[in-house]
């Protein structure tokens, strides 16, 4: 596995954990279909939460909010509309979130959740 890629599913694992400690149950990780993937699909109360995650070792190439372009939200926009489609969940709302995760070498990640990012 490529060092990106260990650095993509790490800070992955990241948020999980982090919204499972924030009281969110995790539904789905990495759901893909022909269109995409989602990286997060989580239950918050009567919320149904699609989570784009973005990890950086360092933000020499930008924060990780800054990868999440308005192209990416509209396609995370499309990609729950198909999980719902296929799915049929009962919730009251759905919602799109970001998490960005900047991970150290010399302390503990930093993580930021922006929630209703479209």
């Amino acid at each position: 596995m490529a060092r990106k890629d260990e650095l993509g599913r790490r800070g992955e694992d990241l948020a999980a954990r982090f919204l499972e400690d924030a009281g969110y149950r995790i539904v789905a990780r990495n759901w893909r279909c022909r269109q995409g993937e989602i990286d997060i699909i989580a239950r918050n109360t009567d919320t149904l939460v699609f989570v784009e995650v973005k990890t950086r070792s360092t933000l020499a190439f930008g924060h990780p909010f800054e990868a999440i372009t308005t192209t990416k939200l509209a396609r995370l926009r499309a990609l729950a509309a198909l999980w719902c489609a296929e799915h049929r969940p009962h919730a009251t709302r759905i919602r799109l979130d970001a998490i960005a995760v900047i991970t150290s070498r010399s302390g503990p990640p930093a993580i930021e959740h922006l929630q209703g990012v479209f």
